[in-house]
């Protein structure tokens, strides 16, 4: 089975970006990509249903013109700790109904892309964590981070947990990397590259935009054609 697991340092740190370049990129070259967002805490609410916001923009992204249960099968109303959101709803999250919603998604997909809610440590059902639901349904992981002071920090600490969790750490993803770095910034990715225990595959440069779409298009389409970029494709198994 071929996917992906995207996770982050912290809340924030850009996954969906992240996991919607990559998606786009995929699409484009003719991949039959698949995505899913198991977990949306804080939605909009659409004509009296709840719409995940991250599942909607990796859903265009990899050109799929509606969003399906199974690609967001739970979805919050508070922005919050999963676990927390959940209960409070009166939401039972089963990772089983997850398992099922990723399987039927493999078969009809060639990838598959999953972005996760916040970092592995996040609490998303009673007593289990997203460190856990990523062993559940046995995908590898990549790792973004955000540029600057204290990123040297969250990212060592999650790459180790995870290695320490029996995860599979395809590398790590800055996001966000500003175009004129500072000596933080700079020397933020070479620690890591040196010290993460796992590959430094990209830089995702800042990008501006009207909306979110935009970001990704402009990013997917300066990143398409680099040699970083075959890297990581062929390092998550996508290429």
């Amino acid at each position: 089975m071929k996917g992906i697991f995207i996770t982050g340092t912290d809340t924030g740190v850009g996954k969906t970006i992240v996991s919607s370049v990559m998606a786009r990129i995929l699409h484009e070259r003719g991949v039959n990509v698949g995505v899913m967002k198991p977990v949306t805490s804080g939605c909009l609410v659409e004509n009296g249903r709840p719409k995940s916001e991250d599942a909607e923009l990796l859903a265009w992204s990899a050109g799929i013109a509606e969003v399906s249960p199974d690609m967001a099968p739970y979805i919050l109303k508070l922005p919050m700790a999963p676990a927390e959101a959940a209960t409070r709803d009166g939401v039972k999250i089963d990772f089983r109904l997850v398992a099922s919603s990723f399987y039927r998604l493999a078969d009809s997909h060639d990838f598959m892309i999953v972005e996760g809610a916040g970092g592995l440590m996040v609490p998303i059902a009673e007593g289990q964590l997203i460190a856990d639901l990523i062993k559940f349904i046995s995908l590898p992981v990549v790792v973004v981070a955000r540029p600057g002071l204290g990123t040297v920090n969250h990212t060592l600490l999650t790459c180790f947990a995870a290695r320490q969790l029996g995860i599979d750490v395809r590398g790590v993803v800055v996001n966000d990397y500003p175009e004129s770095p500072g000596p933080a910034e700079e020397s933020a990715t070479r620690l890591i590259a040196s010290l993460a225990g796992t590959l430094l595959l990209g830089l995702f440069p800042h990008q501006e935009g009207d909306t979110l779409r935009e970001v990704v298009a402009k990013l997917a389409d300066l990143l398409a054609d680099q040699p970083a970029t075959e890297i990581l494709l062929r390092k998550i198994g996508a290429a």
